[in-house]
């Protein structure tokens, strides 16, 4: 089999790329190692940058989300029992966001890519990135049973934090930086509507709180767990009565309870890898970056690095030019480093260290309280979370 990208993991930073390359005339083959219904349904973030909504708009893949996605227009920030709104529209000359879950992104890409793109295999299992360095790279998979070889000018590996493209890097020239918090996020998926009609961000002496959604009538909700805790150890009512203390302020507002339809814990990390290009390997996504959830940064990140790689090729096909191509490492991680930066500032104002000291507590208000008082702070914040630029 031969193509001009081979896109390893049908995610949504695969088959944006997919997508992208399409309109641009650039054939691809994705290959995903799960089942399209695995695909379709995973969990994953819902919050989408102003960039990110761009994109898809302008990839012919934003009409659903238009239709059933929520635009949001700020985030209330919670301590100390006080309610603060950031107005992103205020404070950044008219940028928002969208919720609009990670899997109707994918359903929306895997529907516009099998009617009018290139070959998309699930069930696809890549086995392993060959001659990156060379002209022409090759991957080896294996697909209903027996094993081949996918020969491409370029490879871009979509494929997460244990994939088979980032192995491909040599060690000696892989640099790693990384972090591993001592806590977790318990998350719930409840068929109830949310509490308020955008996402609330709460500091609590108990532990951080998150207040989200995915519809009009389901909520996302999460809570501060140490480290490895079992989320099948907290029952539906120890959940909302933790909730409901740590989303408590000094006015009326009261939180709704529903049935939990699901719950999971999700581990906080950040991760960088550099450089995210070997050769004509590239890195996107979680292969190259990983984020605590905390900035709501993972998706639109992999968007931004995919956008750069696909500019990039546009370019060279038209100008004879491989500068942005050969660009493409450095681009992108100066974004991921400020996303890096950003969802570490966050997690550390908002969650609550096992160990942290008085002295710390009050540091933490004191920030806080800075965002709320200090239009130069609040605007950092609220350009931080709308999105950086996408190149």
């Amino acid at each position: 089999m031969r193509t001009t990208v081979g896109i390893i993991g049908a995610g949504p930073a695969g088959l944006l790329l997919a997508r992208l390359l399409h309109n641009a005339g650039i054939d691809s083959v994705v290959l995903e190692s799960r089942d399209r219904a695995y695909v379709e349904h995973r969990q994953r973030a819902g919050i989408l940058e102003q960039g990110t909504v761009d994109v898809l708009r302008a990839a012919g893949a934003g009409e659903r989300m238009d239709r059933e996605g929520l635009r949001h227009d700020g985030i209330e920030l919670r301590f100390d029992r006080r309610r603060h709104r950031v107005d992103f529209p205020a404070l950044t000359g008219g940028s928002s966001v969208m919720v609009y879950a990670q899997t109707e992104v994918c359903k929306d890409l895997i529907a516009l890519q099998l009617k009018e793109g290139g070959p998309l295999l699930f069930e696809a299992e890549a086995l392993a990135v060959e001659d990156a360095e060379s002209e022409r790279p090759r991957v080896r998979f294996r697909h209903e049973g027996r094993e081949d070889v996918l020969e491409c000018d370029y490879v871009v590996g979509c494929d997460g934090s244990w994939g088979v493209a980032r192995r491909a890097v040599p060690a000696g020239l892989s640099r790693v930086f990384e972090r591993t918090y001592p806590f977790g996020w318990l998350g719930i998926l409840a068929d109830v509507a949310p509490s308020h009609d955008e996402l609330v961000y709460a500091r609590h002496d108990r532990g951080f709180a998150l207040l989200s959604m995915r519809s009009p009538v389901v909520s996302r909700l999460y809570l501060q767990v140490p480290e490895g805790t079992d989320a099948g150890a907290w029952s539906d009512e120890e959940i909302w009565d933790e909730l409901e203390r740590r989303f408590e302020t000094a006015d009326d507002w009261r939180l709704q309870r529903g049935p939990i339809t699901a719950k999971s814990v999700t581990p906080m990390r950040s991760y960088v890898h550099e450089p995210m290009r070997h050769g004509r390997l590239f890195l996107a996504g979680d292969a190259a970056h990983i984020v605590p959830p905390t900035g709501a940064k993972g998706l639109n990140l992999a968007v931004g690095d995919v956008v750069t790689f696909a500019r990039a090729l546009v370019g060279l096909r038209e100008t004879g030019s491989a500068q942005r191509l050969d660009a493409y490492s450095e681009t992108c991680l100066r974004r991921v480093w400020q996303a890096e930066r950003f969802s570490y500032d966050m997690t550390t104002l908002l969650h609550r260290a096992p160990d942290a000291t008085p002295f710390e507590d009050r540091l933490q208000l004191a920030r806080l309280e800075r965002v709320a008082t200090s239009r130069a702070a609040e605007t950092d914040l609220a350009d931080a979370y709308t999105g950086f630029p996408l190149d």
